[in-house]
């Protein structure tokens, strides 16, 4: 007999987030706990993953056989068909089984797909998008990440490496991105993106107060929201920028795809999300066609932190539906 009870994880590079969740889709405990995904060792995250999970079983008072499934969200190219972790830039994870060995652990499902595509997903059945059935999804955090709905589907492509918009080139000679290409999205939209034009500035002898607080080539989303309430010159310019990409970037995929709405999410937006999309509005229209722009609509994430838990658990509704 299933359990009531659902486990859901956000798996990040620095952080792992984790929420129990009852049978009525409510969370009832909460856990976050940093991600040491140094090394070349994948089962390091094979163990955190236990270890958290056992951490909020114990913690909450849920026993393990009251769990019904467990799913996560993680960076990289994931086959959700079979729970392989084909490459993760920022985990220790080249073509490796991540489902056997939890799965084995707790003797129930574990689902898990790119963090972004999942975080789309959790808006599309819980969020801003709700009920639409074409949605773009942009998440601005370290990197740029894209998640696509389409006909009330996660559209993940063939080997499941669709969306991948933030390496969408939008000048040809622009700043190198990191997966080697020039001008990306990310490379001016990102966390990374806007950190390397204000280092860039700062090299020029301009000041900034983000550049002491960049740290491993990024600063964090609060930081940015303090320099920009105190009118930073640099920091001004580098949120421009980001939406001035951002905005072009809106309006190829508008012309694209012809979705219902463009959600935005992730770390970025969350701390100064109102600011990036009054700027993307204010220029998108330039960027696409008159008669598909008028019928799409443009939001912020609704979830919050939460979109990739909420994702996660759309994923194990979904595999249960399709048993």
């Amino acid at each position: 007999m299933a359990g009531n009870y659902n486990i859901c994880l956000d798996i990040g590079g620095t952080k792992t987030l984790g929420v129990i969740f009852d049978s009525n889709d409510k969370i009832i405990y909460r856990l976050k706990k940093k991600t040491k995904s140094g090394g070349d060792s994948a089962s390091n995250i094979e163990e955190l993953i236990i270890s958290v999970v056992k951490e909020m079983l114990d913690a909450s008072g849920v026993k393990k056989n009251q769990v019904n499934a467990i799913a996560a969200g993680a960076p990289g190219v994931i086959d959700q068909g079979t729970g392989i972790v084909l490459f993760s830039p920022n985990l220790p994870w080249r073509d490796y089984d991540i489902r056997t060995p939890i799965q084995e652990a707790f003797g129930v499902p574990f689902y898990i797909g790119n963090d972004v595509n999942v975080g789309v997903l959790g808006e599309h059945t819980y969020g801003a998008a709700k009920g639409l059935s074409q949605v773009v999804g942009f998440f601005v955090g370290t990197g740029m990440g894209g998640g696509l709905i389409l006909n009330g589907a996660l559209f993940t492509g063939n080997g499941f490496k669709a969306a991948e918009y933030g390496h969408m080139v939008l000048e040809p000679e622009g700043p190198l991105c990191n997966c080697g290409q020039r001008g990306c999205l990310e490379a001016f939209s990102s966390k990374k993106g806007m950190s390397a034009y204000i280092l860039q500035q700062a090299g020029r002898g301009r000041k900034c107060m983000l550049s002491d607080s960049i740290q491993n080539g990024v600063f964090k989303s609060s930081a940015l929201r303090k320099a920009l309430e105190a009118k930073d010159e640099v920091a001004t310019e580098a949120v421009n920028r980001a939406c001035h990409y951002l905005a072009i970037a809106t309006g190829n995929m508008i012309n694209t795809i012809s979705p219902q709405m463009v959600v935005y999410g992730g770390g970025v937006i969350e701390a100064v999300g109102d600011l990036f999309l009054e700027k993307i509005l204010a220029e998108v229209d330039r960027y696409c066609m008159p008669s598909i722009r008028k019928t799409v609509s443009l939001k912020k994430a609704a979830l919050g932190d939460d979109s990739i838990l909420y994702g996660a658990l759309s994923m194990i509704k979904d595999g249960k539906k399709n048993k």
